[in-house]
């Protein structure tokens, strides 16, 4: 029996030895990918089912998706909702193989209902952008749309509304900054992905009337209950941008894998099953869109062929067409940040001053007509500078100043975080009465749990004493080095705002995912 007993114990040992988690499938497929894809997770579970392929997917956002796939990141797929960004950089670097669209979602603007009969836009397939704009411009059409170097909502559809505005062939000539300029005016809420921006707008859906998202999204929400009014959507009849999912082959040598992926994704079956479960149209004509999609023609936007045509019109859209922003940085400089940490911190701010030249980093530099500032905190809040960004020249006097800011930090003390983030609202607050026609955000970077001034109930009594308007405002916390998950956690729940992982990824690319949500 000892013996039985021994031996019995001795395999238990040898498996729990070699039981170090989940074993990964051999044949697996690295895949730069877009957040929104998140939701076929059991389709590409039945997927590697069928084809003995895992799908390992790495979600970035879209512009970082471009930078990697230029860089060569060596994955072996990419996956977002359109390509022709990333194929525009094809002039500079050659890396996509081949690519088939893989499913259909037009940009709609989604519009609640009694605004759509107030405005006479329901199941109207006569509404064009330039009736939208007047609309907007007039104070009356409030909406939301993410940031379009950030997400491919945002993207594309500021390139059908650009591209309509210029008669339908959109060059670097004819971007017509007034026109852009009146119809933004009515974007009221940003984000960096559709599905933050949908969450977000369930929340502040009381003051808006209406969000341009994926028709996906739309539909998802109308089908759901967290809505207090349903959103008609609007095609606009000149023309829309429709995302095509694309799968991009990025490896010639992963091709016999990649068709067989492929013709999975595109089997009626499963164009019918992605179709009822994502609310986005099949991509095969075999398979025609049910009756939850409208039965409107719609009209394809030609798609610039220029890459200068598309940066000129981000650039345009971050510098000029949407109203500006005022950025308050909450910086954690207790001794628990020095060496290191303080090094890092600095070297990702300096990168939105124009020391980082790459796609993303050039799209989250500090922006023209911008408001900045930075809230110091150790055991107390014991400083705060304001700068506004008029040259965003890097050498220019604007930058250069907050470089010998940045450069200036030093580690030392406690840690008040509840303290600092109140000072941070009540910036936002008295920036809010003198100018409302602005976006405000707040980032907390901390690397600490709060030890000093008040504790997370009395910030809490606090923050809901602030106007309306300000507890609008969204803390974006970064986690990293010992900071308390659950405080950071509440902070953003608070606000409407998300955690970003700065114990998982280098902070300087951090702080430009950050800033697409600014």
């Amino acid at each position: 029996m000892r013996r039985l007993l021994a031996g019995l114990l001795l395999v238990a040992g040898l498996v729990a030895a070699c039981d170090t988690g989940p074993v990964q499938n051999p044949n697996t497929l690295h895949v730069l990918a877009g957040s929104e894809l998140k939701d076929l997770g059991p389709v590409l579970g039945d997927m590697e089912k069928a084809t003995g392929w895992h799908l390992d997917m790495n979600y970035v956002g879209s512009l970082d998706g471009a930078q990697r796939i230029a860089n060569g990141d060596g994955a072996d797929l990419a996956w977002f909702s359109t390509g022709k960004y990333i194929s525009l950089l094809q002039a500079t670097s050659s890396h996509i193989v081949a690519q088939d669209k893989t499913m259909l979602s037009p940009v709609a603007i989604g519009v609640k209902h009694s605004t759509a009969l107030r405005f006479g836009w329901v199941n109207n397939p006569n509404v064009t952008w330039a009736d939208i704009s007047t609309q907007a411009k007039g104070g009356r059409f409030k909406f939301a749309m993410t940031n379009p170097t950030a997400s491919n909502s945002g993207f594309v559809a500021l390139v059908g509304v650009a591209s309509a505005f210029a008669g339908n062939n959109l060059t670097t000539d004819n971007i017509d900054i007034p026109a852009l300029k009146e119809f933004f005016s009515g974007q009221s809420l940003t984000a960096g992905s559709s599905g933050f921006l949908a969450d977000s707008y369930v929340r502040g859906q009381d003051s808006l009337d209406g969000m341009i998202n994926y028709e996906s999204v739309l539909l998802s929400l109308d089908q759901g209950s967290t809505l207090h009014e349903k959103l008609d959507l609007v095609y606009p009849k000149d023309g829309i941008v429709t995302a095509d999912y694309p799968l991009m082959l990025l490896k010639s040598a992963r091709r016999d894998v990649y068709d067989k992926i492929l013709a999975y994704l595109r089997r009626p079956d499963v164009q019918t099953r992605i179709m009822t479960t994502s609310n986005r149209r099949p991509a095969i004509p075999e398979v025609k869109p049910d009756s939850r999609f409208p039965t409107q023609v719609l009209i394809e936007m030609p798609f610039p062929a220029s890459l200068d045509t598309i940066n000129k019109l981000l650039f345009a859209y971050l510098e000029q067409v949407r109203k500006p922003d005022h950025a308050i940085f909450v910086l954690d400089t207790s001794g628990s940040m020095s060496g290191d940490r303080i090094s890092s911190l600095k070297k990702a701010l300096l990168g939105l001053t124009g020391s980082d030249t790459t796609i993303t980093g050039q799209f989250a530099a500090f922006r023209q007509r911008e408001e900045l500032t930075f809230v110091l905190f150790n055991d107390r809040v014991y400083k705060q500078a304001d700068f506004t960004i008029n040259n965003t020249d890097p050498d220019g006097p604007d930058l250069a100043a907050v470089r010998d800011f940045v450069n200036s930090l030093q580690a030392g003390g406690g840690t008040a975080i509840y303290d600092a983030v109140y000072q941070a609202y009540s910036v936002a607050a008295n920036g809010q009465r003198n100018e409302p026609d602005r976006f405000f955000s707040i980032v907390l970077m901390t690397d600490g749990e709060n030890n000093q001034g008040r504790d997370g109930n009395q910030f809490i009594n606090d923050f809901k004493r602030l106007p309306p308007q300000t507890q609008q405002i969204k803390t974006f916390p970064i986690l990293f080095g010992e900071g308390s998950p659950a405080q950071l956690q509440q902070l953003a729940d608070l606000s409407g705002g998300r955690v970003f992982d700065g114990k998982s990824a280098p902070i300087n690319e951090v702080f430009k995912e950050i800033r697409g949500y600014q």
